[in-house]
């Protein structure tokens, strides 16, 4: 299914459930609301007076030649058009501060839900379709709170007091300028369904153009060490040629329907001159009530014209408003939750006391879609203080175990315990905080070194990160940088080689003190003379901790306690490094390719993935080359 098939997807023109959502969001202002909106009445108000005076100007000003009478209506006039600017400055800055608060409100909830969904959820969601939930589709709604609610509201009452005007002063007139509302329903009727059809084309590829940007700006380097510079600019030139033309016919509708709009306003002023002259010239009513008529006339196209405006603006509001309360509903990760709104969430340091750090797999099977199986009763104790290594061929389900154990994802069977009890049990994020997770790729933080160290409790003091880091021997490089601790790490950590960012990860493991260590290929990306610096910091680093290592290396696990083998999703084997050594199977396999290079026990050419029976498995040498 494609990812943007959302984008795609019409929507209704109007959810009442979706309004009511959505307008909850405005609750906490809902003061200045009403205060907007009154202002809003009182302006539309004002904006009627301006027909009638010109009509006392003409007919009791300017044809009996009273030039008092008409100073006193041109002053009144200008102090009508002065107080209506004062309230459209007022309402407008009340709605737009509204409109702000309330972007802000919206932003928050969706970045607050984005932390508390599965890992799942990102798997199967781009990073820039959610950037445009976060950007473009807020950015919608704040037109929609700014310019469409209460101004709805202002063109229906000023098309109301417009009608009762008009009506009063001659109704035969009202009648003809009515002939041509049917012609007014026609146009809005087919720019409707030209423009949703046209503004939908723009949404879609305003998230495609969102999510190959980020794919592109991520992948940098591998763009351009692949040369790939001169494609992907001309793929991007289509996409955004694509976005281009989406929002010119958007435009195009736009271009059309309002001057249409305007033709039809001035074919009804021309029905009124020549059937109101007669009656001004056979009948008696008087020129200035024909031209206040006339200026009411084109007073009541101006709010029509408005509400077809304020329509697109809903529907695309509709649309956004579904795409995020979609996202806001999404079913959160229960081990993500957060406090309450506006509260601040104590740091809280593992606590060891009670906690043993026994880990239990019993049976458990998982697939990531349901159907491939990526682990398939899989069963292995880690006893509290022991040192565990997973070793096994690329795919066969090394990280998707640590993942279980985290919970990032549920297995579909078995059960996995920790210290006895089943992790449905546990509050996983009591969990996580005695866990510390070193991966292949470490993730930095725009910030400093310092922060990013203390990234587990932000209370740490500043001589438990700097002891953390000499433990794993950071402070080398560490302090050759400007600034030392609080040297500034850009985004990802960008500055730094993959080593130096691997070494960071083990302090901060470390500076948090966890019960339970688990190593996802922590040394695969270290130089052989920066490996031997750590060992030392990682056997202290390991000391009394339940350990759980992940390895390609297998020099850094001949030292663990046990080693359990993973193929194909199943443990084939388990005990100590010699005693796999001495049984001759899958390990003593892996340790000869990766070490020996007997090129007569590599597996036969296949997909890299899948060895049969009594052929050795693919595996990642230490380059990480398979």
């Amino acid at each position: 299914m494609s990812p943007f098939r959302e984008e795609e997807a019409a929507g209704r023109t109007y959810d009442h459930r979706l309004m009511r959502r959505l307008l909850g969001y405005l609750r906490p202002y809902r003061g200045q609301v009403w205060l907007a909106g009154a202002v809003v009445m009182i302006d539309a108000l004002a904006q009627l007076a301006g027909p009638m005076l010109t009509k006392e100007a003409i007919d009791r000003g300017i044809r009996r030649h009273d030039l008092v009478r008409l100073d006193q209506v041109a002053v009144l006039y200008l102090a009508v058009l002065v107080v209506s600017f004062g309230l459209g400055y007022v309402q407008n800055q009340i709605m737009q501060r509204v409109g702000q608060h309330v972007m802000m409100d919206l932003r928050i909830a969706i970045f607050r839900q984005l932390q508390r969904l599965p890992l799942a959820f990102f798997d199967r969601n781009p990073v820039g379709r959610l950037m445009t939930r976060v950007t473009n589709d807020v950015d919608v709604l704040n037109e929609l709170v700014t310019s469409g609610v209460v101004a709805l509201f202002a063109n229906v009452f000023a098309l109301a007091g417009i009608l009762i005007v008009m009506w009063q002063l001659n109704a035969e007139l009202l009648g003809v300028a009515f002939s041509v509302v049917p012609l007014i329903f026609l146009v809005t009727l087919t720019f409707r369904i030209k423009v949703r059809r046209s503004f939908r084309d723009v949404r879609t590829r305003l998230a495609h153009l969102n999510a190959f940007l980020n794919e592109n700006l991520t992948g940098m380097a591998t763009v351009q060490l692949l040369n790939r510079e001169e494609r992907n600019h001309a793929e991007f030139r289509v996409i955004n040629a694509g976005h281009r033309d989406a929002n010119l016919q958007a435009n195009f509708y736009h271009a059309i329907f309002f001057p249409v709009l305007e033709l039809v306003s001035a074919l009804a002023v021309s029905l009124i001159v020549w059937y109101g002259g007669r009656q001004v010239m056979w009948t008696g009513i008087t020129l200035g009530t024909l031209v206040a008529f006339i200026q009411y006339t084109q007073r009541f196209f101006r709010p029509i014209s408005d509400l077809s405006e304020k329509y697109n603006i809903l529907q695309q509001a509709m649309a956004s408003s579904e795409r995020i309360f979609d996202l806001l509903d999404t079913p959160a990760d229960p081990a993500a939750a957060l406090p309450a709104t506006g509260a601040v969430a104590e740091p809280d340091r593992p606590r060891s006391g009670g906690f043993r750090g026994r880990i239990e797999f019993e049976g458990v099977t998982f697939a990531y879609d349901g159907e491939t199986r990526v682990l398939e009763d899989v069963s292995f104790v880690v006893e509290p203080g022991e040192k565990v290594a997973l070793v096994g061929a690329t795919g066969s389900g090394k990280t998707t175990a640590v993942s279980l154990l985290l919970g990032f994802y549920q297995p579909q069977r078995g059960v996995i315990r920790v210290d006895d009890r089943p992790l449905a049990e546990w509050d996983i994020r009591e969990l996580r905080r005695h866990v510390g997770l070193v991966l292949q790729d470490p993730f930095l933080f725009s910030g400093s070194i310092a922060s990013n160290l203390a990234l587990a409790d932000a209370t740490l003091p500043r001589e438990a990160i700097e002891r953390a880091a000499r433990e794993v021997h950071a402070d080398r490089f560490i302090e050759r940088l400007p600034g030392g601790y609080d040297a500034e790490v850009h985004e990802r950590g960008a500055t730094f080689s993959a080593g130096e960012r691997q070494l960071l990860a083990f302090a901060r493991a470390l500076a948090a003190d966890p019960s339970v260590l688990v190593l996802d290929e922590a040394t695969s990306s270290v130089d052989t003379q920066t490996e031997a610096l750590i060992q030392d910091g990682l056997r202290r680093l390991m000391r009394g901790r339940t350990s759980l290592v992940i390895a390609h290396r297998l020099s850094t696990i001949q030292d663990v306690d046990r080693i359990v083998v993973l193929h194909h999703g199943r443990v084939r084997e388990a005990g100590t490094h010699a005693d796999l050594l001495a049984r001759g199977g899958i390990y003593a396999r892996l340790y000869q390719l990766q070490y020996l290079g007997d090129r007569s026990l590599r597996p036969p050419p296949g997909n890299g993935r899948e060895a049969g029976p009594g052929t050795a498995p693919a595996v990642d040498t230490g380059n990480g080359a398979p």
